[in-house]
């Protein structure tokens, strides 16, 4: 009998190539926004849709949300997916790094980050990879043209000497305490921040570092939502080794009351991770 896990990532990687080879045509904005309010893309919405399919096509996938639609499409099934189609799909237009972003959890959602069984992220940069955190373990694949998944690092961790960071926010909404600790960052890490939160948690993942989003003056909840990119991030990030925070505690451990709640988001190594706290604390 298949593992029904390993059906969820597989559908996930069969939309791969699809993706990727609709990106070009798929520029334009859409008459609409999202639920959370971003305006769409014609490729967040084909993204969605193909992911929809596939996944809803796995006997165990009980259901699928994800950040372009409003409500959870159920079916019979265990396993509930979140997913952010395409992650930084702003990018698009400027040619820039992209994702897509999802966790399969054991809990219809929304729930608890502690309710992951799995979850991951394909970067199509220039070349396309998938990072998948499952049993304790992260692996690296590289997705081929074809869909073939090849893996390049079976056990995936954060440096121990971080290198970069990146935050989001227009600096002057940054509140005062955070706003110090970036300036003690700045002075030890060298900025890497792409607009893209899938290509900027990648550099975390292989240099060693910290990402974040703050809440800031005008929105203190933050701009990333918790179950299609805080839980699943979060979730890579501390399987490999890191942290991750809301500014007070693990994003993990949070529990939205509503499926597209946002949250401040905070991951890499625990030492900045700790510092963060401090600070805002």
């Amino acid at each position: 009998m298949s593992d029904p896990i390993d059906a969820v990532v597989d559908a996930v990687v069969s939309t791969v190539p699809d993706v990727r080879g609709g990106l070009a045509n798929r520029r334009s904005y859409e008459s609409g926004a999202n639920p959370s309010g971003d305006r769409q893309l014609a490729a967040d919405v084909y993204a969605d849709e193909l992911l929809e399919d596939r996944l809803l096509g796995v006997d165990a996938v009980a259901g699928y949300a994800s950040e372009e639609r409003e409500s959870i499409v159920r079916t019979e099934g265990r396993y509930y997916v979140a997913a952010d189609p395409l992650d930084g799909s702003s990018n698009l237009k400027s040619n820039n790094a992209m994702g897509t972003v999802f966790g399969v959890y054991d809990e219809p959602l929304p729930t608890s980050g502690r309710d992951l069984l799995a979850s991951g992220f394909v970067l199509y940069g220039p070349i396309t990879t998938m990072v998948l955190a499952r049993g304790g373990t992260v692996t690296e694949s590289v997705i081929d043209a074809d869909g073939t998944r090849r893996t390049v690092t079976e056990d995936l961790t954060l440096p121990e000497d971080p290198t970069v960071y990146g935050f989001g926010g227009r600096v002057p909404q940054w509140r005062d305490a955070f706003a110090g600790y970036v300036s003690a960052v700045e002075a030890e890490l060298k900025l890497r921040y792409s607009g893209a939160m899938i290509g900027d948690v990648n550099q975390v993942l292989t240099y060693g570092g910290i990402f974040g989003y703050p809440g800031l003056r005008d929105r203190p909840e933050g701009k990333l939502r918790l179950c299609f990119e805080g839980h699943p991030i979060a979730h890579v990030v501390e399987t490999a080794g890191g942290a991750s925070s809301n500014g007070e505690r693990s994003l993990l451990d949070l529990t939205p009351e509503r499926l597209h709640e946002r949250t401040p988001l905070f991951v890499g190594n625990d030492e900045y991770i700790d510092r963060l706290e401090a600070a805002l604390g």
